[in-house]
């Protein structure tokens, strides 16, 4: 019997703990597990006899880390779309090839996603799931989120139709009823975007979420797509809410960001995404300056990455890269960076707890849930020195480095191999969903799509270009 399966306490025993409750690091202590919960917190704790010791000496212990917005279902796709641009990725899953997914490849794609969110700390994922364009489909993405010991919540929506559409179907609310049960484990909400049409046809849905009591989270501020129009007309008919999450936010008005922030939503940043797809600049430094709150995601793996390091890395580099430019235009100088490492490991966590309304989250204190992760890797060079742990955490860490992963007190990764997941299976899957896809679309199209037309790039005149040049001299003239 694996020692993990048999509910036995747990004790991480000397790590540098990172409580999240501010800039505070605690050397050398102990965090103690029993059940789902953190029982304690301290220097050489009194574990339960029957506890299993966890070494996290030279190791960070911090929360769990949370996306609050990732298309799983498109995981199956990882990399594919690498030279897109947001045009191309709304041609190829909104209008040409997205209707094309079956069940059982949302199943498989959120499979792959929910281990790899596990694989690299991320225990609590928002499935941001918009290829759910039948009941079935959603019936297969919530029996895969299910069928992985993380924490997720289903986030449900439909590209292939309006959300006024489906949200009134019979089939939706049976949905609804069969599956929103209150699992601690499996959260819910709806996922749909306003696109400012003066009638507001996306009402009815929010009607729907305010009749089930359930958050709505809607990309907003999405470069030619989403603007400060579906912003007013969810502010004037009252459906902004604290429990609202705003994706991206990155080309709204002052405007929008007051109303964001007057009325306690928050806003989803994923730098990755807003950096190569073009929703608009990463926001963090307008968001700062409006107070509104801030958590991490990381979109979708048809692009980028599926971890919460390069978020946080790519946050701050963009961040700091859009402060300097701005004051070098001024023709001054920035000597005291304004976003600071420990700020987007709290994006990470606790920003994330908050825009899911989970007190009982992104914490390392007693009482909280037990989603935990330890940050240790003897075998790597970049794993010492220990001096800002923070820092460390935002700049040097990667997935590679997860030792140790908890989620609801049960071990689901330990010595940096996950625990009780069947990854063979999960690939097995894939390869059925791509070679389902490639057989669909044909190789021509298959080929096109990943490969996109490179525009003809001018190369400028340069002016100290020498046009007289003698070979038989040391000289030009």
């Amino acid at each position: 019997m694996n020692d993990f399966d048999s509910g036995r306490p747990v004790v991480l025993r000397g790590g540098t703990v990172l409580p999240m409750d501010g800039r505070r690091v605690l050397p050398r202590t102990d965090v103690l597990v029993t059940g789902d919960r953190i029982a304690a917190v301290g220097r050489d704790l009194r574990a339960p006899q029957d506890a299993v010791e966890i070494d996290a000496s030279d190791g960070i212990v911090m929360p769990g880390m949370i996306d609050t917005h990732r298309h799983m279902w498109q995981t199956a796709m990882r990399g594919y779309g690498a030279d897109w641009t947001l045009t191309q990725y709304f041609v190829w899953f909104y209008l040409e090839h997205g209707s094309l997914f079956r069940p059982e490849d949302v199943h498989a794609g959120n499979t792959l996603a929910a281990i790899e969110a596990l694989d690299a700390g991320v225990t609590t994922v928002v499935d941001w799931s918009h290829g759910l364009q039948t009941v079935d489909h959603a019936d297969a993405a919530a029996d895969a989120l299910q069928s992985v010991p993380g924490r997720y919540v289903l986030a449900y929506g439909n590209i292939q139709a309006p959300p006024a559409e489906w949200t009134a179907t019979p089939e939706f609310r049976d949905f609804v009823a069969r599956r929103v049960t209150g699992d601690d484990l499996l959260g819910f909400q709806l996922a749909f975007d306003v696109l400012g049409d003066p009638s507001f046809p996306e009402k009815p849905a929010f009607e729907v979420a305010r009749e089930l009591g359930v958050p709505v989270t809607t990309h907003a501020g999405v470069w030619g797509a989403t603007s400060d129009d579906g912003i007013k007309l969810m502010y004037e008919h009252g459906f902004m809410t604290p429990e609202t999450v705003y994706v991206h936010a990155a080309s709204l008005s002052a405007d929008s960001y007051h109303r964001i922030a007057a009325t306690g939503g928050s806003i989803s940043v994923s730098t990755e995404s807003e950096q190569s797809a073009g929703q608009g600049y990463p926001p963090t430094w307008a968001v700062r300056a409006h107070g509104i709150p801030v958590s991490l995601s990381m979109d979708t793996s048809v692009w980028w990455s599926g971890d919460l390091f390069s978020a946080m890395r790519t946050t701050l580099g963009a961040d700091r890269s859009r402060e300097h430019l701005e004051a070098h235009a001024r023709g001054e100088t920035v000597t005291h960076c304004g976003l600071r490492a420990d700020e987007v490991v709290t994006w990470a966590t606790r920003g994330g707890a908050r825009a899911l309304g989970r007190d009982d989250l992104g914490g390392v204190e007693p009482g909280k849930k037990a989603d935990l992760v330890l940050i240790k890797n003897d075998a790597s060079p970049v794993s010492f020195p220990l001096l800002n742990p923070f820092g460390h955490v935002a700049f040097q860490a990667q997935r590679g480095d997860v030792h140790t992963v908890l989620v609801d007190g049960r071990v689901v990764k330990h010595e940096h191999r996950l625990v009780g997941v069947d990854l063979a299976a999960a690939r097995r899957q894939v390869e059925r969903t791509v070679e389902h896809l490639r057989s669909e679309m044909g190789d021509e199209a298959w080929e096109k799509g990943m490969n996109p037309d490179i525009p003809a790039t001018k190369i400028l005149d340069n002016p100290y270009t020498y046009t007289d040049y003698r070979s038989d001299s040391t000289h030009r003239l």
